[in-house]
């Protein structure tokens, strides 16, 4: 019997070309409990690769002892029980730093729809309003601050494109970076920022670290992006932020919850902009998360060269 790797999503198709053409393992689309059930049983998978919602948690892991590999097309390992998976040897591999580019537009198209008010000057137009031009109200990024929180791969990339509109650029992150740009507390980020965009990963530190005690910090009229987590802001606190009009404006690519309830009152605001979490969903950073997930998974697999960072616990299982 060959060895068999799961698939929990689908991947890119040039990923799939890679995986299919291996002919060392059988590749299993799992899509739904009846197929996963049935394969588990059958036994001999050696990975798992997911994406961002098949979740791998250690009542999976216990019912897959040959399990060697957890694989994520992608680079949060929220869906994904990285203590559990260490404790068992197996290795968890991501794709780092592969969606810095495009997270990073994203993040600056968020900022300029908000800041300039383009939604609804786009659909003033489509629906006939040239005259309500009068009635339009925007600004521009030039001159504001931006309060970056987490100054990583992502954090830096969007500071460079901020600084080029012309913008003043502050952060806050866990240790000082090699950046021209000042270090301050959390606090001063908040207070003094015109616009703070959130670049932080999800641990139980940073859960809710943007709450309602966040939010009397900030400057009256502020706006807030994030493309990061969802779970780092309060929803809560965030609606109410919002609807009192201490905070200008919400723009963001995540949520707490995904998809959204029909009644989220986050949708019934004017004064904001959400994305269905399609950041990284560009052509080119897609394909090469799930190529470079699937080139890295094999190669272990295999005992093979692979990327050097691809192993998100190497230091936790000594490698």
């Amino acid at each position: 019997m060959k060895q068999k790797i799961l698939l929990l999503e689908t991947l890119a198709e040039e990923a799939m070309e890679i995986l299919l053409a291996d002919q060392d393992y059988e590749i299993i689309l799992a899509l739904d409990e009846e197929v996963l059930q049935k394969e588990i049983t059958e036994g001999n998978i050696r990975a798992i690769i997911t994406r961002g919602k098949g979740q791998v948690r250690a009542s999976l892991m216990d019912q897959i002892p040959s399990l060697q590999v957890i694989a994520r097309a992608g680079v949060g390992l929220d869906n994904i029980d990285v203590g559990e998976a260490t404790k068992r040897k197996i290795k968890v591999v991501n794709a780092p730093n592969s969606n810095a580019n495009t997270i990073a537009e994203h993040t600056l198209a968020l900022m300029l729809n908000l800041q300039r008010n383009l939604y609804s000057a786009f659909t003033m137009v489509k629906e006939g309003r040239w005259k309500d031009r009068g009635t339009y109200a925007g600004d521009e990024l030039h001159g504001k601050t931006l309060g970056i929180l987490g100054m990583g791969n992502i954090g830096k990339k969007v500071a460079r494109i901020a600084e080029a509109f012309g913008m003043n650029i502050c952060y806050w992150s866990e240790r000082e970076e090699p950046v021209p740009y000042p270090l301050r507390s959390f606090e001063e980020v908040l207070q003094t920022s015109d616009l703070v965009s959130l670049h932080l990963p999800l641990t139980d530190e940073t859960e809710h670290l943007i709450n309602e005690k966040a939010f009397v910090h900030m400057k009256t009229g502020a706006l807030l992006i994030n493309t990061a987590r969802g779970k780092i802001i309060d929803q809560k606190a965030l609606f109410e932020a919002l609807k009192s009009g201490k905070l200008g404006g919400f723009a963001a690519d995540v949520l707490e919850e995904e998809p959204p309830a029909e009644d989220n009152p986050l949708l019934t605001l004017s004064n904001t902009l959400i994305t269905a979490h399609v950041g990284s969903l560009t052509k080119t950073t897609y394909t090469q998360m799930c190529t470079m997930t699937v080139e890295n998974t094999l190669a272990i697999l295999e005992g093979k060269e692979h990327s050097h960072n691809c192993i998100f616990n190497r230091k936790d299982l000594g490698i």
